[in-house]
């Protein structure tokens, strides 16, 4: 059997990895292995997601947890580095562009190249790149390094879009390394879609397409004072408009706490939803199949997240992305994704916008998905590892 160690070391690594995990066990000659890093871990949120991703708990677990950049890829190198003596795999799957990303290609290129591994006929993994190519321009986020490096380490790139095989080309890798396959995550948001119920939505007492949906946790924007300040004037001035329901990790929390103008804006809490028509209201973390039911039905999305762009192109929901750029262009060409920096009257005249139009369409959607991205991303990948592990 050939081992093929799937790598996730946050949430939205989950959504990726499923598929490819499901994929891998219709072969009897894959054993797919999980292994889960820990840099990102909150034992009830993790539980929540491999439950609606339908995983078993991980084969393998780091328990990396917080801390530096630097000191999380340093702690996985050497967990990692572990794990691969012990397994002996013939593939190392890292998914999307978090620190774990780079770190477990980083060991796996490192332990190819030691001689007594050689001498001693250790098996050399394939180091596998899945969401390969995406590019932001912006050296100045983690993510990007991350991107980079793992794409000139990787021996099989596979790409989202035909943007990524041009960034990738650009950059004078191999074109035989390079498969555009599509993007997986929509594979896990087709094999749960039938599973997604209105249940949060009656929970939190919220009408359909009469709410927006905001997600905010990238450094650049939470730990400028300046900037989340500016964000939380424009969220505020949107509020009035209608509920913003806010799914807020508790050290973005913290950070909008810290700020002097903190009671200036029109902040509640998961109990005062439905008691109030406006406001942006705080929650807890949602598990997969609950994110999925709230952003579906929103009649806006506001986030920094580069995932939530994408699965807002398959849902049709107009997304407004607080960022001065995106590694996912084709979510703005060919989606529902506006880019709008963090500049507050310009957040605040586009989500306008888009209230009004949402109010003159009704439930009319137009969606257009960008090629490939039909739901069997994880099939292609699996195929093509068949074939490379055979040659």
């Amino acid at each position: 059997m050939k081992k093929i160690l799937l790598v996730a070391g946050a949430r939205p690594n989950f959504m990726k990895i499923a598929p490819l995990y499901h994929e891998l066990k219709k072969y009897k000659r894959f054993k797919p292995i999980i292994v889960h890093t820990g840099q990102h871990y909150d034992k009830e949120m993790s539980d929540f997601f491999f439950h609606d991703l339908e995983l078993p708990e991980p084969d393998i677990y780091l328990g990396v947890g917080s801390g530096s950049h630097s000191e999380q890829t340093a702690k996985t190198m050497t967990g990692f580095e572990k794990v691969l003596i012990e397994e002996n795999a013939d593939a190392v799957v890292v998914v999307g562009d978090v620190n774990s990303t780079i770190a477990c290609a980083l060991t796996s290129a490192k332990y190819r190249c030691t001689k007594s591994l050689r001498s001693h006929r250790t098996n050399l993994p394939l180091i596998v790149h899945v969401e390969a190519g995406l590019r932001s321009f912006d050296r100045s986020m983690p993510e990007e390094i991350n991107r980079l490096l793992t794409d000139q380490i990787a021996d099989i790139l596979f790409t989202t879009c035909q943007d990524a095989n041009v960034n990738i080309l650009k950059e004078g890798i191999n074109k035989n390394k390079i498969f555009f396959v599509g993007n997986v995550m929509i594979d896990s948001l087709k094999n749960v879609k039938k599973k997604i119920t209105d249940k949060i939505i009656k929970e939190l007492k919220l009408e359909k397409r009469k709410y927006a949906v905001l997600t905010l946790h990238r450094p650049s924007n939470v730990d400028v004072k300046k900037i989340l300040t500016g964000i939380l004037q424009a969220l505020n001035r949107i509020s009035r408009e209608v509920p913003i329901i806010f799914p807020c990790h508790p050290r973005t929390q913290k950070q909008i706490r810290s700020l002097s103008t903190y009671k200036n804006y029109n902040l509640k809490g998961i109990k005062d939803i439905g008691k109030n028509k406006n406001g942006i209201f705080l929650i807890p973390p949602l598990g997969y199949l609950d994110f999925m039911s709230l952003m579906a039905n929103a009649a806006l999305m506001l986030t920094d997240s580069g995932g939530i762009q994408e699965e807002t192109t398959i849902f049709g929901v107009p997304c407004l992305t607080i960022r001065e750029n995106t590694e996912r262009p084709v979510t703005v060409t060919q989606g529902t994704n506006r880019l709008v920096g963090t500049n507050p009257k310009r957040i605040v005249r586009e989500a306008l916008k888009i209230l009004s139009s949402c109010k003159q369409k009704g439930n009319n959607r137009r969606i257009r998905r960008p090629k490939y991205w039909d739901g069997r991303t994880a099939g292609r990948i699996v195929h093509i590892l068949l074939k490379k592990l055979s040659d």
